[in-house]
């Protein structure tokens, strides 16, 4: 078959599946979990997977699931992800107990991701691709729910904060060589989808105050107020923001995760999470360092301590413009799309741990319509499902069939043309490293 018939076989197979696609990802928008907790998701995905052709893992990344296919060829091996996890707004009218929603667009991914396993794997035109295909359903993007995933690392269940971090480091990538992945957003009239993103990277703070307790009505003299220092870290950070340069991007978020015990003693133990966020690894430890000032400065003001516990969060993304060029082009030409539909550059200071695998490798990050409202936000609304559910599926179908056909010579030209900023090694020894040589526990 020539490539033109494979791709109309693939969309074929897509629309026939096109039920079970969107009742997939609307099964998982009824179920989120945070990262790392996704069971029930995993479930879902794991049971999709199981008519397909291919070697089916699960626990891939302590959850999360994949299936591989076409392994005894030597061309490249491409993987076309969707993330698991969900976001927490109890504000959104679909919210679960616990507030969890997926206002992120993830469920979304999952059913881009399984159409497209559907239309590359039950049609059978894997067979007749030069190089092997994965489709992962991996955990943990959203970098929320700091102390959860502390245990887990204190009960070595995993090592990073991260699902790609994670995956990366039991191997899951190590045979990989380009990675796609599609997520939603709301587009103004007339634009159908963002091609090329390029996102910031961000630190992680775990933040602890030690001061001294004491009556706050007769003996508040004899107290060290660790709130107090809290507060006066917080406007010390704010005091850094003209100190940061607008090409930067840099973005300084906080909470105070527990402000003390009793209205009526003063707080000796106050914590805080802090994300630092810059748009080059340069600027990101650059102010990672002025904000540990900051906070060192608070505590001494006051006489008391802090202890920073530091890691790396995500690193900054940048993607492959030739993986676009090749999407961008099924959108012309499978979906009718002019030049005026298309946004194609889109910077943002948001970040997505896709950005550690896109220092090492080739990847895709588009963004396509279908969804209205902010993300993260209760007025995100899946607004047109065909758009959001079926069309990236298809999309990211006839991209892997393009860069796997004729001896994959399109994914080879990608990856001969693509110069990593780390290989494998060098990204974990940087993530380790930093940690190594910047959790410290400052004494007055």
């Amino acid at each position: 078959m020539n490539k033109s018939e494979l791709k109309q076989l693939c969309i074929k197979t897509i629309d026939e599946n096109r039920d079970e696609i969107i009742r997939i990802g609307n099964e998982i928008y009824k179920n989120p979990e945070l990262g790392y907790k996704e069971f029930k998701s995993t479930e879902i995905v794991k049971k999709a997977m199981e008519n397909l052709e291919g070697r089916l893992e699960t626990e891939i990344a302590y959850t999360g699931c994949k299936i591989v296919a076409n392994e005894e060829k030597s061309g490249p091996r491409v993987a076309i992800i969707g993330e698991l996890d969900s976001v927490v707004c109890a504000d959104h009218k679909d919210a679960n107990e616990l507030g969890n929603i997926h206002a992120c667009g993830h469920n979304v991914q999952i059913a881009n991701m399984i159409g497209a396993a559907f239309g590359i794997l039950k049609s059978g035109v894997f067979k007749h691709l030069d190089g092997s295909m994965e489709f992962i359903a991996i955990p943990a993007e959203e970098c929320v729910d700091y102390e959860y995933r502390a245990n887990l690392q204190k009960e070595n269940k995993i090592k990073y904060i991260g699902g790609k971090q994670e995956y990366l480091y039991r191997n899951g990538f190590d045979d990989t060589d380009i990675v796609l992945q599609c997520h939603m957003i709301g587009l103004e009239e007339g634009k159908e989808c963002i091609i090329n993103t390029d996102t910031n990277g961000f630190m992680t703070k775990m933040v602890t105050f030690y001061g001294k307790s004491s009556h706050a009505g007769f003996a508040p003299h004899e107290g060290v107020n660790a709130l107090n220092m809290a507060e006066l870290a917080m406007n010390n950070i704010h005091a850094q923001r003209e100190t940061f340069r607008d090409e930067d991007k840099v973005r300084v978020s906080m909470v105070i995760s527990n402000g003390g015990d009793l209205v009526n003693v003063v707080p000796s133990k106050v914590t805080m999470e802090i994300m630092v966020r810059a748009f080059s690894i340069d600027a990101m430890t650059d102010a990672n360092k002025k904000v540990n000032r900051a906070l060192q400065a608070a505590a001494l003001t006051l006489g008391g301590n802090v202890e920073i516990k530091d890691s790396i969060g995500y690193l900054p993304m940048k993607t492959d413009r030739n993986l676009g060029d090749i999407y961008k082009q099924n959108m012309m030409e499978y979906a009718n799309l002019t030049e005026d539909n298309f946004i194609m550059d889109y910077q943002t200071a948001g970040s997505t741990d896709l950005g550690d695998i896109s220092q090492i490798m080739p990847c895709l990050h588009v963004w396509s319509n279908g969804v209205t409202g902010g993300l993260h936000t209760e007025e995100y609304n899946m607004e047109d499902e065909e758009k959001a559910y079926i069309l990236p599926a298809k999309m990211l179908a006839l991209s892997l069939i393009d860069l796997l056909y004729d001896d994959a010579s399109q994914a080879k030209d990608i990856i001969g043309k693509f110069d990593p900023f780390f290989t494998k090694e060098q990204y974990l020894n940087f993530l380790d490293d930093y940690v190594a040589t910047h959790n410290f526990n400052y004494m007055e």
